[in-house]
């Protein structure tokens, strides 16, 4: 495989500080970018904390135009968003939301078309209505997300597939990495000084190693293999309370887990969806390596974070 030259966005959160690290590890030239005027992820000399970093805001049409014109990159990875999912039912975020979800990514969009390179959109199980029990394709049509996050998520889709025709829209659930906030460490931290919680057991779908979701986005840029992709760990469909139950247990905390209905945690501003089954058949399909099973994710996790 040629060495390629790839702009990742959102590199101070928990995907794009892994997708660096993997690009780098595997010889491509990384250039991480955000909003932040200098790289802010963890600190200790990972290769995307030495990998060159540009200041980006996503909603700046043209300083998108000009960042994308100057580097070149053969592919994007956009990993940015506003993802904060209560705090964009706030009337007052909603606007704010849409300029960084959907116009934000229109604006790499068109960026990435004036120099002809690939893109990587990463999108969420919100962008389905979260009904039923049947898994959601990767080709299925997405109507009525429940929530502002989910359908600001979806214009985004739509933002890719009507500008590109060399993109990958990959749609993943659940997520947890070392750099940021996630709920393995908020739950770990909160069954520390608690001797129960209560976890909803009603929603259904399986987490994300951001490690291991990285390495796929890299094999995906390396080919042609484009379209829409659904990429969550291995190990069948869980709960909440399951996930809860799993990461309580490796890490050896005696915390009590009460498994309670949506309903009955009711603390959630926007709302759920209930089935955030992925299926991902289309992955093995078109050649690509799963992601290893999510109990063996949390395992590689743990030893790695400092919790």
């Amino acid at each position: 495989m040629v060495d390629i030259k790839v702009l990742v966005t959102g590199v101070g959160g928990q995907l794009g500080y892994d997708v660096v690290n993997q690009l780098i590890s595997r010889g491509h030239e990384a250039v991480g970018s955000d909003i932040q005027p200098a790289y802010a992820g963890i600190q200790g000399g990972s290769a995307a904390e030495a990998a060159p970093y540009v200041q980006l805001d996503i909603t700046d049409k043209g300083a998108v135009e000009r960042v994308i014109g100057e580097i070149k990159p053969d592919a994007v990875i956009h990993c940015a968003a506003w993802t904060n999912v209560d705090g964009a039912e706030d009337p007052g975020n909603r606007a704010v939301v849409r300029k960084i979800n959907a116009e934000g990514t229109q604006n790499i969009a068109d960026a990435v078309k004036t120099v002809d390179a690939k893109m990587v959109y990463i999108s969420t199980d919100y962008v389905f209505d979260g009904q039923g029990t049947r898994p959601w394709q990767a080709d299925d049509k997405c109507f009525a997300p429940l929530n502002v996050y989910g359908q600001s998520k979806l214009d985004g889709e739509i933002a890719v597939s009507t500008t590109l025709e060399k993109f990958f829209i990959v749609r993943i659930a659940w997520v947890f990495g070392l750099n940021g906030k996630n709920f393995i460490k908020t739950m770990i931290n909160v069954g520390k000084t608690h001797d129960t919680v209560r976890v909803v057991n009603d929603q259904i779908g399986t987490p994300t190693y951001t490690l291991d979701l990285a390495r796929l986005l890299v094999d995906m840029i390396e080919t042609e293999k484009y379209g829409y992709y659904h990429a969550t760990n291995e190990g069948g469909f869980i709960s909440w309370y399951d996930f809860c139950c799993e990461f309580y247990k490796q890490y050896g905390l005696n915390t009590g887990v009460v498994p309670v209905t949506t309903a009955e945690y009711g603390l959630s501003v926007a709302a759920r969806p209930f089935n955030s089954r992925l299926d991902k058949s289309k992955l093995t399909e078109a050649g690509f390596t799963p992601l290893p099973d999510w109990r063996d994710a949390v395992r590689r996790y743990l030893s790695e974070a400092r919790l």
